[in-house]
């Protein structure tokens, strides 16, 4: 993957932006492309002053950019962007981003009746388990994106070990 598709939003002004929920979904919904204020609330079904409460969250943390903008039966739509493809965060404090981002895949798996959901607690050495993580990672990204009219899918990954806690 190149470095420049992926975004370091590690810091703890990136975590406080991303610990909310809908914040994800926003991002997630912007993987797809610029997408306007209107767009995102027929989208996702959020009132449109939540939607532009939490981009602006977004944008004053720098995981959206202001786009494009077009001009529409007299007015001007302001489209918003992602910095990058990818998104790199940590779980911040108390893992409110983590736990945010983990909420918003629960909502959406659970409402996905031929949902996929393999959790598996496997014996591996370091080595092992950073084959794996490294597969999988390239495995993921290796996938080229079909075309808008084909159906979306979610793909969640995650090697870690179990029964660390703090």
């Amino acid at each position: 993957m190149n470095p420049a598709d992926v975004y370091d939003a590690t810091s703890a002004k990136h975590a406080r932006a991303l610990s909310h929920p809908t914040r994800h979904r926003l991002l997630l919904e912007l993987g797809e492309g610029a997408a306007t204020v209107s767009q995102l609330t027929n989208r996702l079904l959020i009132n449109k002053g939540n939607v532009a409460h939490h981009l602006a969250v977004l944008v004053a943390a720098g995981l959206v950019a202001k786009g494009p903008t077009r001009t529409v039966r007299g007015g001007t739509e302001q489209y918003y962007v992602r910095p990058a493809r990818v998104i790199k965060f940590e779980g911040g404090p108390d893992n409110a981003t983590l736990f945010a981002m983990m909420s918003n895949l629960a909502n959406e798996i659970a409402g996905d009746k031929e949902a996929l959901l393999n959790h598996r607690i496997l014996r591996l050495t370091k080595p092992q388990a950073a084959a794996l993580t490294q597969h999988l990672d390239k495995l993921v990204h290796a996938l080229e994106p079909a075309s808008d009219r084909d159906q979306r899918y979610g793909v969640v990954v995650s090697v870690y070990r179990h029964g660390r806690t703090r």
